[in-house]
């Protein structure tokens, strides 16, 4: 929703950290952690195989989080539900972070064990140019 409102260039000027839930499903909990070479992501995924998850880094340096199951316990149509606390049928999650600049995207590794997924983003710790550029000033256009 933040996206078609904001769009993601203004997403940093609204919100703050830059963590972001989607617009449907649930939010998976998560922890971020920052070494000295590497930014690492823990998301609890229970019941979630890798199979069902995506993670991928799109052009604006937002990593997405993306999760979904379409497992759905059978039952008799007799049968009769008293409490319904646990998710049950289909069930997703979806997660957007926004990326440092210092980061390697092509590098990025991903495993899921035991419910939990890890993220490690590794830290790119070469310097870079500056993007601050000079404009030439002109009496006319």
């Amino acid at each position: 929703m933040a996206n078609d409102l904001f769009g993601y260039p203004l997403r940093r000027f609204f919100w703050s950290p830059p963590v972001f839930r989607g617009p449907s499903g649930t939010i998976a909990l998560m922890d971020w952690l920052e070494t000295s070479n590497a930014h690492i992501f823990k998301v609890d995924v229970p019941g979630f195989s890798k199979d069902e998850i995506t993670v991928q880094v799109d052009e604006a340096n937002v990593l997405h989080i993306q999760g979904t199951s379409g497992k759905e316990e059978a039952h008799g149509k007799e049968a009769i539900w008293h409490l319904a606390e646990r998710q049950t049928g289909k069930r997703g999650f979806s997660r957007e972070i926004e990326l440092p600049e210092n980061v390697k995207l092509d590098k990025i590794k991903a495993q899921v064990e035991d419910g939990l997924l890890t993220i490690v983003v590794p830290k790119d710790t070469a310097p870079r140019p500056s993007k601050v550029r000079n404009i030439n000033i002109t009496s006319k256009l």
